[in-house]
């Protein structure tokens, strides 16, 4: 590859292609080593950024990107590492000093010689973020406006589904489809017959077979598939203290893929995500426990004083509630009524982007909006209006914890 490469980018440099009437040098090298398109655009691509050049004078002019040249002459990548490492490079610029662009290009080159093309796209993607934070929300807000998810009947009677989920929601898919969709065990030394969308296909049918024998619908009384956030102790330690500075992503395990910490801290109010703290060596330094997530008695409470959304006026339509923490469990916020308040997705969203205030006063929640939703931040009631026939029942549905418990937080 490094001679084909330094080859391309010395035919450019003599002007070869043109003088074979070629328009571009990809037309010129797509029909000399009949390949496609695309692949000669790769290449070419590869030649111009990854290859050190001489002035007219025969003075050395380094390679764009110095640490991919290097690596090609080495032979420890291949043209699609190189394509994936310029990718990079190009969405880091933006946002990106040169020397951090140098020391970003450097560490892709390094680990290309480990890691297949894909993983280094995600690496790369990782990095972005480091950089990144702001605009790494603000994408994953896009990508939230764009879900979409469509079925119909076909003339067959069969059902056709066509989606599109955000990195939060396609997360979540997989973590509670792939286990369903995992092949049968062996039997009599015959193997799993069907093939992986067949295999997709039976484990979503169990999937709503589970859904719809439990007692979560038309409300979530239990719990949800656990979603494995990886993140550095020292990285996540910076992340509490300032939530919008520049450490490194979570990681959305079940897709390998990074998400941003103001997400990870909205996702931690009521999902079931299990946080792997790691060390310096990349071991796991101690594995969280989920019991931040409201428990079905709790949440029983809150439908009772809050119903499906407690937002002041919310006319979103009845769907699962997720129990919102006001102080933060992060921070040290308790399971607890007095901390819980029950909120749709939209407005759960909504609450952790403006950055509402909410407090708890004689049993019904109360919303303070931020100054650019109302500059006076005039206080907003929201909830049921609560009687004494319901305080009743929040006893009787909260047992009142034993001495031994009342020092102990849901943690």
């Amino acid at each position: 590859m490094a001679v084909q490469v330094r080859a391309i980018a010395e035919a450019e440099e003599r002007r070869i292609p043109t003088a074979h009437g070629a328009r571009k040098t990809e037309t010129w090298l797509r029909e000399k080593l009949n390949i496609a398109a695309g692949e000669a655009k790769n290449r070419v691509l590869v030649a111009r950024m990854a290859t050190e050049r001489a002035t007219l004078q025969g003075e050395p002019i380094p390679a764009e990107l110095p640490a991919t040249a290097e690596a090609i002459a080495a032979g420890a990548m291949t043209v699609a590492h190189a394509r994936v490492i310029i990718d990079g490079v190009r969405r880091m610029a933006p946002v990106c000093t040169p020397v951090e662009l140098g020391q970003a290009e450097s560490m892709l080159a390094g680990y290309a010689r480990d890691y297949c093309p894909h993983d280094l796209a995600k690496l790369a993607e990782r990095i972005r973020y480091f950089f990144d934070q702001d605009g790494a929300f603000r994408a994953e807000e896009v990508q939230h406006a764009l879900r979409e998810l469509h079925y119909g009947t076909a003339a067959d009677g069969m059902t056709v589904i066509k989606a599109r989920l955000d990195r939060e929601t396609g997360a979540k898919f997989r973590a509670a489809l792939q286990p369903l969709a995992a092949p049968r065990p062996t039997v009599d030394g015959e193997p799993d017959q069907r093939s992986p969308g067949q295999r997709n296909a039976d484990a979503l049918n169990a999937l709503l077979d589970i859904a719809i024998a439990s007692d979560q619908l038309p409300r979530s009384g239990g719990q949800r598939p656990h979603i494995t956030v990886t993140i550095d102790f020292d990285d996540l330690a910076r992340a509490l203290q300032t939530p919008h500075s520049g450490v490194l992503p979570g990681t959305l395990t079940a897709t390998g893929q990074p998400i941003t910490a103001a997400n990870v801290r909205r996702l931690a109010c009521d999902a079931e995500i299990l946080p792997v703290v790691l060390g310096g060596d990349g071991l796991p330094l101690d594995v969280g426990r989920a019991e931040r997530t409201a428990p079905p008695h709790v949440r029983a409470a809150l439908l009772l004083r809050d119903g499906t959304c407690a937002f002041p006026a919310c006319d979103r339509p009845p769907g699962t509630p997720e129990a919102h923490h006001i102080e933060s469990w992060i921070d040290g916020g308790a399971t607890d009524l007095a901390n819980l308040v029950m909120l749709c997705g939209h407005h759960h969203r909504a609450i952790h982007n403006q950055h509402w205030t909410i407090t708890v006063e004689d049993n019904r929640p109360l919303f303070t909006p931020p100054t650019t939703v109302d500059p006076d931040r005039r206080p907003r009631p929201g909830g049921r209006s609560v009687g004494a026939e319901h305080n009743t029942l929040l006893h009787q549905v909260i047992p009142r914890p034993r001495r031994s418990e009342e020092t102990t937080h849901v943690a």
